[in-house]
């Protein structure tokens, strides 16, 4: 079952889904979304009692109130949850109820969720994200090295006589990975951003020789500068990126390297907030368990308008700005609040020369901290100067800002740009 499921998705990922016009994807997504439908209506005691088409949008609040009512496996929800923090607690993510795996969110936009997942659904999610990332002409052989916080018998699926993976915990220190990462001569790198970077440096100061084909960044939001310092480390053209979540599977890099969202896997809507920037509202077709339907992201997403040379027609995405609550607000003359995206704030420290590690915090009181991990005073009044003149254009009243020292938590994930509830 496992293998046919596993072998049909991969086909049908790699090859089969070359849709030629929005119009062909379309036609695809809306016969998904029928059959989606039909399923959740007769399996979801949920949706039994709520018709799909009236149905709002769902978030993970929304999630884990309705649980019990929205899963189609009848798993409960507290022990589910107690399992998910028990793999937590003991670093031990083998333990399943029947063949469903449990796992545990990250927590980043301040709800702990959980999330189900049973062997046909990890066969799809493998067969897919290994369809679109294995370079081309070069299927088999690989041996993946992937850092997360979390195991789960999700990742695990991976691993097969052809491909091999092993999953490496970014709560130990990165040091202690060295010798078996050098011993194993990964082929594949998936790692969040600040460990790519941390293994970056390791490779520039010959702590760590190693030669991967490919380097994946997943879980945080890749900084341009970041993807750079990366990419010169390991001799790579371009760094990849997955845009993964509990959600689901939701975006990977094409061969030219732009980020694609995965509609051939979901139906996405765009809540905009401006011409480009919008919320995405997704519906995964594959995910029968615990139905993703309408479910709300707070990330902000850019939309890139101009067609892709790769010739996708899925939506490219110019960059993932962040959540809703990284936006800063700032107040104006007349009392009035004034939003500022991130992007505006890196740009505050990128346009400033022999800035490394730095990280921008918005506290509750509205002041701001710039954490740096390299100061002097040219540089903190460098982008103070910058900040100067965003409230200038912008047309708000600058609140204090402070400058520290940038110490960087690897059992969180890296937020370059975050503000404090």
């Amino acid at each position: 079952m496992k293998k046919t499921v596993f072998l049909k998705t991969f086909i049908e990922t790699r090859w089969c889904h070359r849709f030629r016009s929005k119009e062909t994807l379309e036609k695809y997504q809306k016969k998904q979304l029928s059959r989606y439908h039909a399923f959740i209506t007769s399996h979801s005691p949920y949706f039994q009692t709520h018709s799909p088409e009236s149905f709002g949008t769902m978030d993970k609040n929304f999630m884990m109130t309705h649980f019990n009512e929205l899963n189609t496996l009848g798993v409960d929800r507290d022990q589910a949850l107690e399992m998910a923090i028990r793999g937590e607690q003991t670093r031990d993510f083998t333990e399943m109820n029947g063949e469903v795996a449990v796992g545990l969110s990250s927590g980043t936009s301040g709800h702990r969720g959980v999330f189900v997942t049973t062997e046909k659904e990890r066969s799809m999610w493998a067969a897919a994200i290994l369809a679109k990332m294995l370079p081309k002409g070069n299927l088999f052989g690989h041996r993946i090295a992937f850092f997360l916080r979390a195991d789960n018998e999700l990742y695990q699926t991976i691993n097969s006589s052809l491909i091999r993976l092993e999953y490496f915990d970014i709560f130990k220190d990165s040091k202690e990975h060295l010798e078996r990462l050098k011993d194993y001569q990964p082929t594949i790198v998936v790692a969040p951003a600040s460990t790519l970077i941390e293994l970056a440096n390791y490779v520039s100061n010959q702590q760590l020789a190693i030669q991967p084909v490919k380097v994946v960044s997943v879980a945080e939001i890749l900084e341009d500068r970041d993807s750079q310092t990366i990419a010169k480390a390991f001799q790579l053209e371009k760094v990849d990126q997955v845009y993964q979540a509990t959600e689901g599977f939701l975006a990977c890099t094409c061969s030219e390297g732009n980020l694609h969202l995965n509609e051939d896997i979901l139906y996405v809507e765009k809540e905009y907030l401006d011409d480009s920037r919008f919320y995405p509202i997704i519906t995964d077709f594959k995910r029968t368990s615990q139905p993703i339907y309408r479910y709300r992201l707070n990330d902000i997403l850019v939309e890139e308008k101009s067609p892709c040379p790769c010739g996708s027609v899925f939506t490219q995405i110019s960059k993932i700005e962040g959540r809703s609550d990284d936006i800063f607000y700032f107040k104006k003359v007349d009392g009035n609040s004034q939003t500022i995206y991130p992007d505006f704030i890196r740009r505050c420290i990128l346009f400033v020369e022999n800035i490394q590690d730095y990280q921008v915090t918005q506290l509750t009181d509205g002041s701001i901290t710039i954490a740096l991990s390299h100061r002097s005073d040219f540089i903190e009044k460098a982008i103070f100067a910058q900040f100067e003149l965003l409230a200038q254009q912008k047309q708000f009243i600058l609140p204090s800002i402070q400058f520290i020292d940038y110490q960087w938590d690897p059992t969180r994930k890296l937020k370059r740009v975050q503000r404090l509830q």
